[in-house]
């Protein structure tokens, strides 16, 4: 691990703006979210990356400025999980005058994310989300899947009494089915594959587990470029809350584009199908998602530069 670099010093007035525009823009997501769940209301489409991930609301508004940074005058995140007060020397090393340095550092008010606690506290997450991104980094992306993966979860869905409670299928269960069994599915992620139905999971070219998941992640796949997501909050504190919102950014993006290319007619919540059972369906399905899948290549990299920096020497 390289030693920490404390390239920047937030005084109280620029970091709670920073915390205050972080707010607004998580909240613009996770405020509709809080508010439907008070109604016991649903939203087959927004909902997804707040229950099926696991950062909750509360924790998704909390802003963190990442590694290397120091925040004056706050001493009440002091006591958050990895973080710790800045000394006096570190002060001095991140350009505070002596006596700015020497006062904060009296009152325990200036305040970084402790790198050292997290990385001996999450060196197997650590090594394993540097492994899976990097792995899938590695690989050139397939745009052949045309969105199969839902179809598959909705295979015979009268034989398995699967009900659509607020969501009705756009071509009805036989249309639905046939689509399936008229097209190649080769789903290379396993937490789709692992709802498919039973009678559609053999029908998968691929056969994914846990414990192959680090090598069959693709960049071209809508599903690893929403975890894109989750790899980014597992390592909050180490990499700032920007980070995070870009790549939920781009998990909300491929959620609109999964449900859009879904079986299911979502026209009543405001979103216009894309029939990839038809030529043109698939057209739109792969112009999307390369555009997608370009935005992750570029967040990978940045979270990739994270855990480079701070693993130990032979996980880099």
């Amino acid at each position: 691990m390289s030693s920490v670099v404390f390239s920047q010093v937030m005084d109280a007035r620029q970091w709670r703006a920073a915390e205050a525009a972080h707010e607004a823009r998580a909240g613009r997501y996770a405020d509709p979210f809080a508010q439907r769940r008070a109604r016991h209301e649903v939203h087959p489409v927004e909902d997804f990356l707040f229950t099926y991930y696991t950062l909750k609301p509360g924790q998704f508004k909390r802003w963190h400025p990442g590694a290397g940074v120091i925040l004056l005058d706050a001493p009440e995140r002091a006591s958050w999980r990895f973080y710790r007060p800045a000394t006096e020397q570190e002060l001095l090393d991140a350009g505070c005058t002596p006596q700015v340095a020497r006062a904060q550092a009296d009152a325990a008010s200036a305040v970084t994310v402790d790198v050292t606690d997290f990385v001996e506290r999450r060196a197997t997450a650590l090594a394993f989300t540097h492994e899976i991104l990097r792995n899938t980094a590695a690989k050139k992306g397939q745009f052949g899947c045309f969105g199969m993966h839902e179809w598959a979860m909705a295979y015979k869905s009268v034989e398995n009494n699967i009900r659509h409670d607020y969501l009705e299928l756009r071509l009805g269960a036989e249309g639905t089915d046939r689509v399936v069994e008229e097209h190649r599915i080769r789903c290379s992620h396993f937490d789709a594959f692992r709802f498919f139905m039973p009678q559609a999971a053999p029908m998968n070219e691929l056969q994914p587990t846990r414990e192959s998941q680090r090598f069959l992640e693709q960049p071209a796949c809508l599903h690893a470029n929403m975890d894109v997501y989750k790899w980014a909050y597992k390592l909050l504190p180490l990499v700032d809350s920007t980070l995070v919102m870009d790549c939920f950014d781009l998990a909300w993006d491929a959620r609109e584009l999964d449900m859009r290319a879904a079986p299911y007619d979502i026209r009543s919540w405001g979103y216009e199908p894309i029939p990839v059972e038809t030529t043109e369906g698939k057209a739109e399905y792969v112009r999307i998602q390369r555009e997608l899948s370009e935005r992750s290549i570029e967040l990978r990299e940045r979270l990739l530069q994270v855990c480079e920096r701070y693993l130990p020497p032979l996980e880099a």
